[in-house]
């Protein structure tokens, strides 16, 4: 185990390699440039400025030798610092990181554990009146568009009703744990309501399958009660989907959330990549999305191992 584990730490460092080639290039590729911007916005900078700009960014120089000279910054723990906020990069990225990190791990913890009791009474009742009600709340969920989800549920609990603020960290608010719970409830809310469908989805399915399998027969012949079959020996099986919709959701940390945060005003890491991209700030775009690669690589590992754990004839110790 530790040797694949090891083997693929290697890759993820190739991958985030190569990756930082391809996402400087295509950054740098991008018409405009931090300095260009700067004139636009303050006519009274001369074309010497911007020159003398140019010159202390280092936007004077070709684009691999850029990319070389950050890399070797890089290496010794140094990323720069961001344009737009006027801070070193990491110290604007891990707080937009933690917010988003909390954002979305609240909401798929409450869409598991709704899911998962709905995707095995929808397998039990397969074809029944139960299951099509199931089903037919599922299809409503995933049809639903998350940005008007999210408006109604400000509307009905921010406005009108007044229970919950309507957006906003809680940290203005005094930051206390409570404050702080009640302006994730909204944000959470949306998240859940249309990830909740996807994942009954797929433990319907998969749990469908599995009853149907020889070594479910044999438990029940055992004498086995209906409750340990599903959730000792079927259920456990039937998670294989679901953990590799919870990896892809690790890299998705950074911009799967970004219409949610955005009507929220929820400061999280789908709108910072976005304004990096769009203000040109190139070490912020960067860094933000080889965090966002080295979150999928982590999840692809995190997967493997749980596949491990779940299925026992899954094995990484063989040569």
């Amino acid at each position: 185990m530790m040797r694949f584990i090891a083997r693929r730490t290697v890759q993820a460092l190739i991958v985030l390699a190569l990756m930082s080639v391809a996402i400087y290039g295509l950054i740098g590729l991008m018409p405009g440039d931090p300095i260009d911007e700067m004139i636009a916005n303050d006519p009274r900078l001369t074309t010497a400025d911007a020159q003398r700009l140019k010159a202390v960014y280092g936007l004077d120089r070709p684009l691999p030798e850029r990319y070389l000279a950050w890399a070797e910054h890089a290496l010794a723990g140094e990323f720069g610092y961001s344009r737009l906020y006027n801070a070193p990069v990491l110290d604007v990225i891990v707080p937009r990181l933690a917010n988003t990190v909390g954002l979305m791990t609240t909401s798929l913890a409450l869409a598991l554990i709704v899911a998962l009791p709905l995707g095995v009474l929808a397998a039990r009742r397969a074809n029944g009146w139960l299951d099509g009600a199931i089903n037919l709340g599922c299809f409503a969920g995933i049809s639903v568009p998350t940005f008007w989800l999210g408006l109604m549920l400000m509307v009905v609990f921010a406005v009108r009703l007044r229970w919950l603020p309507a957006g906003g960290t809680g940290v203005a608010e005094g930051g206390t744990v409570i404050e702080r719970a009640r302006h994730l409830i909204l944000p959470v809310a949306t998240l859940a309501v249309v990830t909740v469908p996807v994942y009954t989805r797929h433990v319907r399915a998969a749990l469908i399958e599995i009853l149907g399998l020889d070594f479910v027969q044999t438990a029940r012949a055992k004498g086995a009660s209906e409750a340990r079959v599903i959730w000792r020996h079927a259920l456990p099986n039937a998670l294989m989907p679901v953990v590799t919709l919870l990896a892809l959701e690790l890299g998705g940390l950074f911009s799967g959330a970004l219409v949610t945060e955005q009507i929220f005003a929820w400061p999280g890491m789908g709108k910072l990549i976005f304004d990096a991209i769009m203000g040109n700030d190139y070490n912020l775009a960067l860094m933000a999305l080889l965090f966002a690669t080295a979150a999928t690589l982590v999840g692809n590992l995190a997967a493997d191992l749980a596949y491990a754990r779940l299925d026992p004839r899954v094995r990484y110790d063989r040569r």
